[in-house]
């Protein structure tokens, strides 16, 4: 490993939400070259100053050209983890977003926390080493998509409080993910702490707020001028819609299985869901305080103005 920072980086999906905040935060800092792997025919806007690498993702040769001329870092996910392998790319960092797995692995029925330790796993080509980010659920996404992810739907007023709505979990915006790769990929590659050895085949937790719904409800009074009486409260305890997800994923609903997520980590026994809670890498990185009722309000324009998170 070099004292040195690395220099070159590659983000597959650098035209969506999360890889455009990698993308946008790594172009803003100046200390990388970045380069975005997309599909050969991909069209969607990058951030200025990130090249672009036309790639074939049926095509592993495809991809491991593409990772060599930039030199950077489910059956997909593998083959790129392959690839970035054959290409000499010394750091992956997972699309294993999420909460931090507990020593033990992911509890029993914990569908995403398995998907994540796999997507570690897949990592592991013999020659990158990997950096996990845990970051929690990310905020804008969970609040404006819908019922089955917070349990608001703001165009309507409407929410669902999980038992008493009162259950704190730690969150991240994609502004402040981006931010902490950023910092994470200046760090020297070895030497004194802070190093991106202090991080390498392991986890770096980070966030961005440490809220229940009720906090996201008073956030939205705030933002919008609203008040409780203005909104359709109902509650419904977490058990139920666990069990109500998991019915639903059996007959093949996607919404069931992120009911049944979000869910488990709304539960009060689950350890990691407010992480941040016992710490986080944010001082260590340098990432800011943020302003929930600015997130907040990001999001109400994001739904206002239309987003489609699957179109």
């Amino acid at each position: 490993m070099s004292a040195q920072a690395i220099q070159k980086v590659a983000i597959v999906g650098a035209t969506g939400r999360i890889g455009g905040a990698f993308a946008k935060a790594l172009v803003e800092g100046g200390k990388h070259t970045v380069t975005a792997l997309t599909r050969e025919d991909g069209g969607g806007k990058l951030p200025g100053g990130v090249h672009v690498a036309k790639v074939n993702y049926d095509d592993e040769a495809s991809i491991t050209n593409a990772l060599k001329a930039s030199e950077p870092p489910q059956d997909l996910h593998k083959r790129i983890a392959d690839a970035a392998g054959k290409a000499g790319v010394s750091l992956i960092m997972p699309n294993a977003y999420g909460y931090p797995i507990a020593a033990g692995g992911p509890q029993e029925g914990d569908a995403y926390g398995k998907v994540a330790i796999d997507r570690v796993n897949e990592t592991k080509n013999g020659i990158s080493s990997s950096i996990k980010l845990s970051c929690g659920f990310w905020y804008e996404w969970s609040l404006a998509t819908g019922e089955q992810w917070f349990g608001f739907t703001i165009k309507n007023r409407k929410v669902t409080f999980f038992d008493e709505g009162k259950r704190t979990i730690t969150v991240s915006t994609w502004d402040q993910c981006g931010r902490a790769l950023a910092a994470l990929l200046s760090l020297p590659e070895s030497g004194s702490s802070p190093s991106l050895a202090d991080y390498k085949n392991g986890n770096c937790s980070i966030y961005s707020f440490r809220v229940s719904q009720r906090d996201i409800l008073d956030s939205l009074h705030r933002v919008l001028g609203t008040t409780d009486s203005d909104w359709e409260i109902t509650y419904e305890s977490v058990e139920k819609r666990i069990k109500e997800g998991a019915e639903e994923s059996s007959k093949g609903q996607i919404t069931g299985f992120v009911k049944t997520m979000y869910g488990k980590v709304f539960l009060d026994s689950t350890e990691m869901s407010d992480f941040a809670a016992k710490g986080s890498e944010n001082i260590s990185l340098g990432l800011p305080q943020e302003d929930l009722d600015e997130a907040t309000k990001r999001t109400v324009e994001m739904v206002e103005n239309g987003w489609n998170p699957f179109g």
